[in-house]
């Protein structure tokens, strides 16, 4: 969301991304995916590296605190120290649109936006799996499962997950980019912290660290919190004369599915196989132990 411009200053244009006459720093849309990339990988790296060294509770207690500093920065940013960089909780809007090369497309213009943006998230997509293969991803992946015995087998500990807090944030600060432009303005409100649990229900229900499953669990509370939730509130208010306003109970639905999938089905829709594995390890060792003694 770097593509918003600092409001008082003067009209700058950098490659051409905008012809109205209107305040601000205005970059190409190419260029700002990856200055926000790199801010968010730098920003990920600078909050990482001193909370890096707390574990378990110590950790998500930390990770909560700088969840509930960001979003206060952004809503109390209309003065910062006599700058605007927010502009409060009146947003900025009106960014510059995504350039692709015609004018004028009239309702075709969502249809480029929707490819473009399918486009990045199918990039990202593919540097997931390539990583996920190459040696930094095999070293996540050690960390993952035992980091004493990682540690022991020489794998950076710091660097390594240094890296994957780099990474995870130039993927967000691409995201923020594109949902920038989407909705046409950067918001205080869209910093909040019920979006981080949205986001963590989708990892939980579609599968922890298995690509495919996050996306199918982001496509399923997509939809339900888009239109899922309200269309099942219109059928069920008319079959039974009732009106009950579903779409208010979104995150009690959103907090069942994490309870849900925790108690029954830790490993998500669909398992990573090594995931999988750890988490049934002491029913698997129960079963085999069961063969030996009736063998």
């Amino acid at each position: 969301m770097v593509y918003v411009g600092i409001l008082l200053l003067p009209n700058v244009h950098f490659l051409g991304s905008v012809t109205a006459d209107r305040p601000g720093i205005h970059i190409n849309f190419w260029l700002v995916l990856l200055i926000g990339g790199f801010i968010c990988a730098l920003f990920g790296i600078l909050i990482g590296a001193p909370t890096l060294r707390l574990k378990s509770d110590y950790l998500a207690l930390v990770t909560l605190g700088f969840g509930e500093i960001i979003p206060q920065v952004f809503f109390n940013g209309e003065d910062f120290f006599g700058y605007n960089i927010s502009n409060g909780t009146k947003g900025i809007v009106m960014v510059d649109p995504v350039p692709v090369g015609v004018k004028n497309l009239g309702p075709f213009d969502f249809g480029w936006k929707l490819l473009i943006f399918l486009l990045l998230a199918a990039v990202m997509v593919f540097i997931s799996l390539r990583l996920r293969s190459g040696r930094l991803g095999r070293a996540w992946l050690a960390i993952r499962e035992d980091e004493l015995a990682a540690s022991m087998m020489g794998v950076p500990l710091m660097r390594t997950k240094l890296a994957s807090y780099a990474v995870g944030a130039f993927a967000g600060g691409l995201g923020g980019v594109a949902f920038a432009t989407h909705v046409n303005g950067v918001y205080a409100e869209r910093f909040n912290f019920t979006i981080s649990i949205f986001l963590l229900a989708m990892v939980v229900l579609g599968g922890m660290g298995n690509v495919w499953g996050v996306i199918l669990g982001a496509f399923i509370l997509s939809w339900v919190n888009g239109n899922g939730l309200t269309a099942f509130g219109t059928f069920y208010n008319d079959k039974f004369g009732t009106s009950i306003d579903f779409a208010s109970f979104t995150f009690l639905l959103f907090g069942l599915v994490l309870i849900l999938m925790m108690l029954f089905k830790r490993e998500g829709l669909i398992p990573e196989s090594r995931l999988k594995l750890m988490l049934h390890e002491e029913e698997l060792d129960e079963v085999e132990a069961d063969g030996k003694e009736r063998a």
